[in-house]
């Protein structure tokens, strides 16, 4: 090499030099001020936790170290992580991500390492466990408290499938024992339904299950809360509608079927009214006095009748003697949409009779955007406007009453109004002693069937109650005796927390009793802190996240980043959660799912019990809910990927597969 060679060589290389020197000295004085604001972190941790320290006394002993670790988890996400993170991700450190139940100990563990880059030989600082959880003992203290309020996890994926049971499970011990066959763990009773005496069958059937099946499956009884809902409407017609399946051209081509069974007069009440009313279900109508003439209908006989609104119709036989010998049966079809009510004739030759009792059909006002609607304090039932109503309908604007008379006093003109889970939305246009008129603002294109007993959610109105209503207290007489877990609705603030606490606490039951808490208000998200550490007095203590009226309250924009909110301020008080409202929802409903709520059921196994609601294909949907969880286990902890081996692709890139190739 010449000597200008060399020359040139040494320019190019003591610039490197130069450089890297530089490099490496702005990243020790980035390292050092990051060392200085984790420090400033521990030091808000602190002072966070002695302002806090009476609240932190006052839960249950066994959850002191939970309540201390959510105040320095709300002590560190009052700041701006953020650049925090980059740096630390950058460092190839923890960025917090997953420091929810351990944030001391997780922070300690960051200083230390960083500490040891920046100064080899630094000691570590020992984390105190009799103050704080270590990384092992947070995560722990969920899966243990999971456990203790929730039950055993399903082995597979380790997230309890809880089923709310619908009224039928008070009196058929095999729908409950098939739903704990299929997966359920937590059986849910919802005390806005139903009464006394169906709540302890239910729970009756759900015990009697799970010791045949040898399986652990609890009982959580909801109370009901001071929930604003829709007032009664004008009992609907006793009518069932047989309609026909057409094509575009209007053409029949699968006829409507019905079963008629016949029930002798004196049994009026011994079979049970339609089953079923949809394009292509089978309908099981009551008919009284036709035993003798309905036994003798052969194949391809007609019955003919003037239905309910005296269209002139025919029925026509397709099968006969599928029921017992005391109450014959007989399949009809019908090929033009046909209304059959109660009391009905029908008549073949020259014998007749006439249709049993029928189930009433739900009634409803049609509501569409523009209309008015009127809530008012008079609960007294109103006629159903199932056509809609207009600005210049001279019956004046749709009418019916609200539950919860406080409203009457709080709302203000221009207070949003939700009606039905957000199906229908409005806002207050007008405000007087006896209502208030209500302007809709968005429906369905065609309008939105407003029934009774629907929820009515004002999220900008401050509603005024004192915890436990009086019919909660009477439930929860109920619960104290039949339930593992008591769920108290519409909680807002730690008072009502402490009521409820205190009203278990008087009825007698002792500390097995866990609470869970169900956060379905924008007040009762923001008091979360202060709900989470009075539900901590009680020694089992869960959160549910009731995503409907949570979306309603928050708007459906917010509602992803509420309940990841709630998620991680759960985890870091170590309290059990339950992913609740629509999950699956579809697919209970139809017998087929929609293709995104197979993504929202999977994102319920970051929490520790995930609800179903009930539905005729409830079978199906815990079968599939408990697939999908068993799937998402292998991927997912939580927040964090799991990087199993992936069987997607296998051989992708292997000299096999390019032979194969």
């Amino acid at each position: 090499m010449t000597a200008a060679s060399e020359a040139r060589r040494g320019e190019r290389t003591e610039p490197a030099g130069e450089r890297a020197g530089q490099a490496e000295r702005r990243a020790d004085e980035a390292g050092e001020l990051l060392l200085d604001e984790l420090t400033d972190i521990l030091a808000d941790l602190r002072r966070a936790e002695r302002a806090r320290s009476a609240d932190v006394e006052g839960v249950h002993p066994r959850h002191r170290r939970s309540a201390r670790n959510m105040v320095h988890y709300l002590a560190l996400r009052g700041r701006d992580l953020r650049p925090v993170q980059e740096e630390l991700a950058r460092r190839g450190l923890s960025s917090l991500g997953r420091c929810e139940p351990c944030v001391e100990a997780t922070l300690r563990a960051v200083v230390d390492v960083l500490r040891g880059q920046l100064r080899p030989g630094s000691p570590a600082e020992a984390v105190d466990g009799d103050r704080v959880p270590t990384y092992d003992e947070g995560w722990d203290r969920i899966e243990a408290n999971a456990g203790e309020l929730l039950g055993p996890p399903p082995p597979r994926h380790g997230v309890r499938i809880m089923v709310t049971l619908p009224s039928e499970a008070a009196t058929d011990a095999a729908l409950v024992h098939r739903l704990v066959a299929r997966g359920m763990n937590v059986a849910r009773i919802n005390t806005a339904h139903d009464g006394p005496r169906e709540w302890r069958a239910m729970a009756a059937h759900v015990r009697a299950a799970a010791q045949e099946l040898d399986r652990t499956c609890l009982v959580s009884v909801d109370l009901a809360g001071p929930k604003v809902r829709t007032g009664p409407l004008d009992p609907g017609p006793q009518v069932v509608r047989l309609r026909p399946v057409r094509d575009l051209r209007g053409v029949a081509v699968t006829p409507a079927t019905a079963e008629l069974v016949a029930v002798p007069d004196g049994e009026r009440d011994a079979v049970d009214a339609p089953v079923a009313d949809s394009r292509d279900g089978v309908v099981r109508v009551p008919v009284l006095g036709a035993g003798d003439w309905l036994a003798r209908l052969r194949v391809g006989d007609e019955l003919t009748l003037r239905d309910a609104r005296s269209s002139r119709r025919r029925l026509r036989v397709v099968a006969v003697g599928s029921g017992p010998a005391e109450h014959p049966t007989v399949t009809v079809e019908a090929r033009k949409t046909t209304y059959l009510e109660t009391g009905l004739e029908l008549r073949h030759d020259d014998e007749r009779c006439s249709v049993g009792s029928l189930p009433r059909r739900a009634p409803h006002h049609l509501v569409r955007q523009g209309d008015v609607l009127r809530l008012t304090r008079d609960l007294s039932p109103r006629a159903a406007r199932p056509g809609g109503t207009g600005a210049d309908d001279p019956a004046g604007p749709a009418s019916m009453g609200c539950t919860f008379p406080a409203v009457f006093d709080a709302v203000r003109p221009q207070d949003p109004v939700s009606l039905d889970d957000g199906k229908i939305a409005g806002v207050v246009e007008a405000v007087d002693p006896e209502g208030i008129d209500v302007r809709v603002l968005r429906a369905s294109g065609r309008g939105a069937k407003l029934r009774a007993d629907k929820g009515v959610n004002l999220p900008e109105t401050r509603l005024p109650h004192e915890g436990l209503t009086d019919d909660d207290r009477d439930a929860l007489a109920v619960a104290v005796e039949i339930a593992d877990l008591v769920a108290i609705s519409f909680v807002r603030s730690a008072v009502d927390v402490e009521q409820a606490l205190e009203a278990i606490s008087a009825a007698g039951r002792g500390d097995d009793l866990g609470v869970v808490l169900k956060i379905e208000t924008t007040e009762g998200f923001a008091n979360l802190p202060d709900l989470l550490l009075a539900a901590l007095r009680a020694p089992l203590a869960g959160v549910m996240i009731a995503r409907g009226d949570l979306a309603v309250e928050g708007g459906y924009q917010r509602l992803a980043e509420l309940q990841e909110e709630i998620l991680w301020l759960a985890a870091a008080a170590h309290v059990p959660t339950i992913w609740a409202t629509e999950v699956l929802d579809t697919l209970a409903k139809t017998g087929t799912p929609a293709r995104a709520e197979i993504t929202d059921a999977a994102m319920g196994q970051r929490a520790e019990c995930v609800m179903l609601n009930k539905g005729p294909h409830i079978d199906e949907a815990i079968t599939a809910l408990d697939d999908i969880l068993g799937r998402m286990a292998g991927h997912q902890q939580k927040k964090t990927p799991l990087l199993r081996p992936l069987r997607s692709w296998l051989g992708f890139g292997s000299a096999t597969h390019h032979r194969r190739a």
